[in-house]
């Protein structure tokens, strides 16, 4: 507790002593993550919300005329969309001059969607940071530290048991699903399978909804098992959790071993991350680094509220 109150007390004097300008973050989209980094936002020390925006909301939703009628007064936008519309919204924040941060989480499709965004930050002068979330995300990071330790040899990331936000996503959007929870069970080296229990719409066929699902990217290249369950809430738990192991080389020197664990609330950890995501997007910004970042290429100092000469003496 002690060190708890010291860190706030810390980040607040140095905002303090900056004096700078609050940052003003929105937030688009209003789910579990939406409603997890509004509660980040109110509790950091430098940011403001500025508003929650809803996937109808015209200033969003509609044209590039409307959207320019309907201004948006924030510096970040928060996309807490499902993972398949964030290109759209991305692409229109950037249009706007708006820095943005998502959590987009389909791994294969990462770089894709950093080059399509790439040109129009640059053209726009505007910051995107994708794919900021724990997994892509933070979880990237620590690959990217362990691989500098020891660049030769194997890292696994074994994810759960846990609820997957984005699968579960994903398979409520399959037709004929009213409701989806999807759980990842670790089978160890990198391997999972995925459990997944649907509440069927009315009229809807098991079989068809089952055959739509597993051909779905998100499901497709793992062991899964569809479930029809009578209510979907019943079985709801978003905790989550991961272990990361690497096992290699440092130098000519063989057998280090690494973990990393951590037991979470997933949407808790997506919002929080997101956050000090956005103030990193709004110092690229301001420092003239346009473009389109995934979270390794970040500086972590950048994700932390203060001074950075006195977060080196106190971190260090």
């Amino acid at each position: 507790m002690r060190i708890r109150i010291f860190f706030c007390n810390f980040a607040a004097n140095f905002v303090y002593k900056r004096k700078i300008d609050m940052i003003r973050v929105a937030v688009l989209g209003y789910g579990n993550i939406g409603r997890a980094a509004e509660q980040a936002i109110l509790a950091a020390p430098d940011m403001e919300l500025a508003r929650i925006f809803h996937h109808n909301d015209p200033s969003v939703s509609g044209d590039e005329k409307a959207m320019r009628e309907n201004p948006i007064n924030a510096d970040v936008m928060l996309l807490c969309t499902p993972t398949r519309e964030v290109p759209e919204f991305a692409e229109k924040m950037a249009k706007m001059g708006i820095c943005t941060v998502d959590s987009f989480d389909i791994h294969g499709r990462i770089y894709d969607l950093r080059s399509q965004l790439m040109p129009l930050c640059e053209q726009y002068k505007t910051v995107s940071i994708v794919s900021a979330g724990w997994d892509p995300g933070t979880d990237s990071m620590v690959r990217a530290l362990l691989l500098a330790m020891a660049p030769k040899g194997l890292t696994y990331t074994n994810f759960g048991p846990g609820r997957s936000m984005g699968h579960s996503v994903a398979a409520k959007a399959i037709p004929g699903v009213k409701n989806a929870l999807s759980m990842t069970i670790p089978l160890g080296t990198g391997v999972h399978r995925r459990m997944v229990y649907i509440e069927l719409e009315d009229g809807a066929d098991f079989k068809t909804v089952e055959a739509n699902l597993l051909k779905d990217d998100y499901f497709a290249h793992d062991e899964t098992h569809v479930i029809p369950v009578k209510s979907v809430d019943e079985l709801n738990n978003v905790a989550h959790g991961v272990h990361l192991t690497r096992s290699g080389v440092s130098g000519d020197t063989h057998n280090q071993r690494f973990e990393f664990n951590m037991e979470i609330n997933n949407p808790a950890l997506t919002g929080q991350v997101m956050v000090s995501c956005a103030r990193a997007a709004y110092r690229m910004q301001k420092n003239g680094e346009y473009g389109c970042r995934t979270m390794i290429e970040l500086r972590p100092i950048d994700m932390l509220p203060g001074e950075t000469e006195e977060l080196i003496k106190a971190i260090v």
